[in-house]
């Protein structure tokens, strides 16, 4: 990550198209957009008036992001000599019988904000469901739960689920983990092993729902982890605070507590959900306070979950086009606004800031 993006390009150069589609260097290549200067759409500019454009100073040390500028750096340009995969390969983490609408919802997200593959590992009782709902998914149905093993079997079953997953790991950009898993403790205890070989393999690992319900009773599944991501709403972000800091959320003094939480647990992003979204790495605290919608229906958290992509700008980016959908969608439905209506207009979020012509 120390490698700078001419440095890249060269080394790219030398090591052939086969390198360039790799999903390693595409993640590189990723986190590089988001960390480096970009002339993508237009200009290149330093890392330190990358910094300055993208942020504008605040009362007090919080900052107000220029969230419009940051998706404009960080989508990557069509291009016809592109191919399948080279825009994103996302892997949503969740699933199962009682909760199968929270994994599409953050799945069909990434895909609206411009991924090329989503995948969904699911339970087997949910899969099918998850399936009737959109063709452009792919579902793996190989998770399981307690009722359906037996206790002298989950030793085996935990590690087939885990041979299973690892198949696939090292196509993905990035996994979401928690959306409908459900507190299933066998379940919990599958997709903790996931996580850790996630980890292992560098890949970036968003955080939400259940999966913080998780990762709050088993920190060190995230600690010093910079690739994690952690997305709580209210009750959750009470719960994390409880638990890490030994203390109630203190709202006076909310960024500074922010900073903290996120230096305790050790390098990783949290994005605090609320009237304003505050996005921090342990280092400085961003905001997004775009207006969005009145209408509080559930499932945008997993809106925000599938669009948010690494790293702080990510989060970002992910934030404005939720709070943009979302009030493109209330201006059309009012008050029978639902998920699949904002999900609807995030490509028009998109275009609107990012136009595809450009």
């Amino acid at each position: 990550m120390g490698a700078c993006p001419h440095a890249w390009r060269h080394h790219l150069h030398h090591r052939g198209r086969m390198w360039a589609a790799s999903p390693v260097f595409r993640r590189q290549l990723f986190l590089l957009r988001s960390l480096a200067p970009t002339c993508a759409h237009g200009g290149c500019a330093s890392s330190s008036s990358l910094q300055v454009h993208a942020m504008s100073a605040a009362a007090g040390p919080v900052y107000e992001a220029d969230a419009e500028a940051v998706v404009r750096r960080i989508t990557p340009p069509l291009d016809r000599a592109r191919h399948k995969g080279q825009a994103g390969k996302i892997a949503v983490i969740g699933g199962c019988r009682e909760y199968t609408g929270a994994p599409y919802f953050a799945a069909i997200s990434a895909l609206k904000v411009g991924a090329d593959l989503s995948h969904v590992f699911c339970t087997k009782d949910a899969a099918t469901v998850i399936k009737s709902y959109s063709p452009e998914l792919i579902v793996h149905p190989i998770l399981e739960e307690s009722y359906s093993v037996r206790e002298d079997e989950r030793e085996s079953v935990s590690s087939s689920i885990l041979t299973e997953v690892t198949k696939w790991m090292e196509r993905f950009d990035c996994i979401v983990v928690g959306p409908g898993l459900g507190r299933d403790s066998f379940l919990m205890d599958c997709v903790s092993n996931i996580m850790r070989h996630a980890r292992q393999a560098n890949i970036p690992t968003v955080v939400d729902g259940d999966g913080l319900f998780l990762i709050t009773n088993n920190i060190g599944l995230v600690e010093d982890n910079p690739l994690a991501i952690l997305t709580p709403n209210v009750y959750e972000y009470k719960r994390l605070v409880q638990k890490v800091l030994n203390c109630e959320v203190n709202e006076e003094n909310a960024s500074e507590q922010l900073t903290a939480l996120c230096q305790k647990i050790g390098g990783v992003t949290i994005m605090r959900k609320g009237k304003a979204d505050l996005i921090s790495d342990g280092k400085k605290v961003t905001q997004v306070s775009t207006f969005g919608s009145p209408r509080r229906c559930g499932g945008q958290g997993d809106i925000l979950s599938g669009s948010v992509n690494p790293m702080i700008l990510g989060c970002i980016a992910g934030s404005l086009l939720l709070r943009k959908a979302a009030l493109l969608a209330f201006v059309k439905n009012k008050r029978s606004t639902v998920t699949t209506d904002i999900i609807e207009f995030l490509g028009q979020s998109l275009e609107d800031i990012c136009p595809a012509g450009r």
